[in-house]
């Protein structure tokens, strides 16, 4: 029975990675279908696509899907994706930013709306949250590609706004309007990049304590796990 209960436990946890998996690969994909039906389907043509596929890749999808992906942009002529953010204040009063794409902005705008409310949060109209933010070019680049020495030299010379040491991965910040350019002259140095995203970072970060943080984390994952939706910001100060 003990054997038989931990081979249980294994499938379980099994089939939650699984699912998880294919929830962030359906997303992925849907930015890379995205990307090429509104752009060209050459990736080094299209930069919006180029990063889609990196981040793609960092996630570990098969190259098969990729292709799937982007052939899948010739299918959906009549399909048009909408890209929406909602704004709104979780529960104990975080604050959120919700980037969704969505070929039924009705479907939704009830599912976020839903899931706000049902965590004792409150959806506002655009601008209600996002003047505490700043939207910039964020890019992450892992430390097995290059030395930090390196990279701290060659971010100084093209001239990014910030650098930072995470625990696995170095970030580089930029205004969101140089983003791509930046990144074209990481690519003279780095093959390989985790992320190239333009992001909503909080002005000011607030700490919770330990009891209310699981609660708005599972506000943020319920969030997350809505299939329109591609990102998700809030300004909680969360360690790494």
């Amino acid at each position: 029975m003990a054997g038989h209960s931990h081979w249980a436990g294994i499938k379980h946890k099994k089939s939650k990675v699984d699912k998880i998996r294919s929830k962030i690969f359906s997303k992925l994909s849907r930015e890379i279908t995205v990307a090429a039906k509104l752009g060209d389907k050459n990736p080094d043509i299209n930069s919006r696509l180029r990063s889609a596929i990196q981040s793609a890749r960092s996630a570990n999808m098969p190259k098969d899907n990729i292709i799937r992906a982007i052939q899948k942009s010739e299918q959906i002529e009549s399909t048009n994706y909408e890209q929406i953010r909602y704004e709104g204040f979780g529960p104990h009063r975080v604050a959120c930013i919700v980037e969704t794409l969505t070929d039924n902005k009705n479907r939704t705008a009830s599912n976020i709306r839903t899931i706000f409310h049902k965590n004792g949060g409150s959806l506002g109209t655009q601008g209600s949250v996002s003047h505490s933010f700043s939207q910039i070019g964020v890019i992450k680049i892992h430390k097995s590609e290059i030395s930090e020495n390196a990279v701290y030299e060659y971010v100084i010379e093209i001239g990014v706004d910030e650098f930072l040491v995470k625990n696995e991965y170095y970030e580089i910040h930029c205004k969101k309007n140089d983003i791509y350019e930046i990144k074209k002259k990481l690519e003279l140095k780095i093959k390989n990049f985790i992320s190239t995203e333009i992001e909503w970072i909080p002005s000011n970060l607030i700490s919770l304590e330990k009891g209310v943080e699981k609660e708005v984390l599972e506000f943020l994952n319920f969030l997350e796990d809505d299939d329109d939706v591609q990102k998700v910001y809030a300004n909680i100060n969360i360690k790494e």
